[in-house]
């Protein structure tokens, strides 16, 4: 009788059966082809990754961040990835780093890097291509750069291992590449410390390093999320010209739909770790197939938004991905479902062009935005009605207030330093109204929301609610008015007490204030909970248990627990996906309408201002710049820095117009610790003169309600056109 050969004797039998398995490896991939790849007419094709599939092991939980991703990448070109937090975006770009976290492999699939097979390549040379060949741009540049060594250490670390450059040649290349990214005086930079610089110059030196040894492909890992909207369009502007004038290609991974309509060449859009859908921008942006696609694109406000009709916003959360559905993952969240997605994985489907779909229903509209009438993705029928005429009298207001604190002196016996956090700020806000407060960051904002609800005492001025002057109040006079005056923080990961179930932290500020039984309290809970849509089942979870979205609604259930008359939102959505923002806007919107609250909101991103706010103020290093309704701001923008910030702002629309060169607010902004004289904007203004260095323009009423502190206004009040014309 035959046996079957024991391979411990006969190697070659193993070796023969790996050769075998590599072989069909090599038909299939060749039968099935590169489904949404199309292919280079050149042979220009820098990277290719066909059916990538990564896994997490953690205890005894497996978790499938990438599963059958195929995308490809040409020389010179762009490639946005686009999709919800967890949907796989940036654990693609760290398996082609070959940088997963602990516990992470790739299990399946082949990452093609100019011939070059980098899945199973060994340390050694896995080493010598990432920072040479291929770089990443991380998105928190504060925790990718060493907080203990110079930047100019950091920069040149990449050319003296990769390519043996002495201390000193290093030193020169590094200069080189910080005013290569437009960092000022680069050679002053070099030995400053990350804490240092700006987080737009930080971003600028993570870039640097990752074009130190003029790498072949880049990946920017959302590399502007953190950043002001005039500072992101600083450095996208910066990637797309360093990649024209290098020759390079980049993936850019975010899930700002704007960005990508702008920067990116062709989009692939991931969902549950799959591919959804893939083609050129412009082609994907106009002719949107998906289903998950068009919601993305329908969950976006624009600074065109309809106040008066609510955001559309997708049902539901992201599946867990330690489990794989049968069918097509988006299907619970997806009006258009059927039996089939339920139970069949759609395959990709390619059409002209490039552009594939994984939908068995696809959209058949060639409109990319949800529109009113017959969509793919319904928007709700409810729309918000337009707010009842409101009391004239305000219930808060702000009074010249100031707030410095004190950072040191300057030189042996010299004079003490401050930072001007807020410089004599003054406005309104009436029963029902909204403010929001847009700026960007390090101007003040949040600042002077802390002094609003009393966290923090000014310098000078004064807050007024209700007619009393809560500044001059003592604690114990304070005590029984901090009820009305609540603020939705920022973060809600850290806002929220971690060892506290979600019941505890809501029954907390009624216990604090002695209202109710134990049993009314927990009744109230429930209570709060359904008014920001989250079951109740939600009490008895810990903070780290809940989404992103749902811990946002939590913070705004316990601001509302008091039934306050004052909130304040600091930031409250700019950490959520665009899907989960949508959900909160629309909350907040409904909540504030229903309450008749005072809010203000305060935040860097102008569209969402501007579909919550009634009036707008424009802060810029500690003043107002310019005041007014959102029509008159947004439509009829007075002051430079204004219209700068709104030409920044990227449209999710590849065919929109791109903003003139000279409209953009360019440059870093000043110390707060010595602001300019007069103007404080006169820095960075291209309209400034000698008047605006001398003399600090005050607020100048325009008209109505609109007003500008500029000498140069980009529009002159109704009333004396020659006065200013003449200036």
């Amino acid at each position: 009788m035959f046996s079957e050969p024991d391979e411990r004797r006969v190697p070659y039998v193993a070796q023969n059966r790996r050769m075998i398995e590599e072989m069909e490896s090599h038909i299939v991939r060749l039968s099935d082809g590169f489904e949404n790849a199309r292919e280079p007419v050149d042979g220009s094709r820098v990277l290719t990754i066909h059916n990538l599939s990564v896994e997490i092991r953690r205890g005894d939980r497996i978790v499938h961040p990438v599963s059958g991703v195929s995308l490809a990448l040409d020389r010179g070109e762009a490639l946005g990835i686009v999709g919800e937090t967890g949907s796989g975006k940036s654990m693609t770009g760290l398996a082609v780093m070959g940088m997963l976290p602990d516990g992470g492999r790739v299990t399946g699939g082949s990452i093609d890097f100019g011939g070059t097979e980098l899945v199973g390549l060994p340390a050694d040379r896995y080493r010598a291509l990432r920072g040479n060949d291929i770089a990443m741009v991380f998105q928190d540049s504060m925790t990718a750069l060493n907080p203990t060594r110079r930047i100019g250490e950091q920069v040149a670390e990449p050319v003296r291992l990769h390519q043996g450059a002495s201390k000193q040649a290093a030193r020169a290349r590094a200069a080189e590449l910080l005013d290569l990214v437009g960092i000022p005086r680069p050679l002053e930079r070099l030995d400053d410390h990350p804490h240092q610089l700006s987080g737009g110059m930080r971003q600028r030196v993570m870039i640097a390093m990752a074009l130190a040894c003029e790498p072949r492909v880049v990946i920017a890992d959302e590399p502007t999320t953190a950043l002001d909207v005039s500072i992101q369009a600083e450095i996208l502007d910066l990637l797309d010209d360093l990649r024209s004038r290098l020759g390079m290609s980049m993936i850019l991974i975010t899930h700002d739909m704007g960005v990508i309509a702008r920067h990116a060449d062709r989009v692939g859009v991931m969902y549950a770790g799959r591919v959804a859908e893939t083609g050129p921008t412009p082609a994907l942006f106009s002719h949107t197939r998906h289903r998950y696609t068009h919601a993305l694109l329908s969950s976006i406000p624009s600074l065109t938004q309809d106040r008066r009709e609510q955001l559309f916003s997708i049902p539901g959360t992201p599946p867990d991905l330690s489990v794989s559905p049968a069918g097509c993952p988006f299907t619970p969240r997806c009006a258009a479902a059927t039996d089939h997605c339920h139970e069949e994985r759609p395959p990709l489907s390619a059409e002209e062009d490039g552009h594939t779909h994984a939908c068995w229903h696809p959209v058949a509209t060639a409109a990319g935005r949800t529109g009113s009438g017959a969509s793919a993705v319904a928007r709700p029928a409810v729309s918000l009605e337009t707010p009842a005429a409101r009391e004239t009298t305000p219930r808060l207001r702000i009074v010249d207030l100031r707030l410095e604190y004190p950072v040191g002196v300057q030189g042996f016996l010299g004079r003490r330093r401050t930072v001007k956090a807020v410089s004599g700020v003054s406005f309104d806000v009436a029963p029902g109204e909204t403010f929001g407060l847009v700026g960007e960051s390090g101007c003040g904002k949040s600042s002077l929301g802390r002094m609003l609800v009393a966290l923090n005492r000014p310098t000078s001025g004064e807050v007024i609610f209700d007619g009393a002057s809560v500044t001059g109040m003592s604690a114990r006079e304070l005590a029984p008015r901090r009820s009305q005056l609540q603020m939705m923080f920022q973060d809600s990961n850290s806002s929220l007490d971690p060892r506290m179930r979600i019941g505890a932290i809501l029954r907390e500020p009624l216990a604090i204030q002695g209202v109710g039984t134990r049993a009314a309290r927990t009744a109230r809970a429930r209570e709060l909970l359904g008014d920001v849509g989250l079951p109740s089942g939600v009490l008895e979870r810990y903070p780290h248990e809940l989404s992103g979205g749902q811990r946002q609604r939590v913070g705004l259930a316990r601001a509302l627990a008091l039934d306050p008359r004052v909130l304040v939102a600091d930031e409250p959505v700019s950490a959520l996906d665009v899907s989960i923002r949508s959900q909160i806007l629309n909350l907040m919107l409904r909540v504030q309408r229903e309450r008749q609250l005072s809010s203000v909101v305060i935040s860097h991103d102008l569209a969402v201002v501007r579909y919550l706010a009634d009036r707008v103020g424009v802060m810029y290093l500690g003043k107002l710049m310019e005041t007014g309704t959102t029509e008159e701001v947004y439509g009829s923008a007075a002051h430079p820095y204004t219209a700068g910030l709104l030409a920044a702002v990227p449209e999710a629309d590849p065919a929109a117009p791109r903003p003139r060169s000279g409209t953009r607010v360019r440059g870093e902004l000043p110390s707060p610790i010595d602001p300019p004289s007069g103007c404080r904007f006169r820095t960075r203004c291209p309209l400034a003169t000698e008047v605006c260095a001398a003399t600090e323009p005050a607020l100048a009423t325009l008209t109505g309600t609109h007003k500008v502190a500029c000498h140069h206004p980009l529009r002159l009040p109704a009333a004396q056109p020659e006065e200013l014309s003449a200036r």
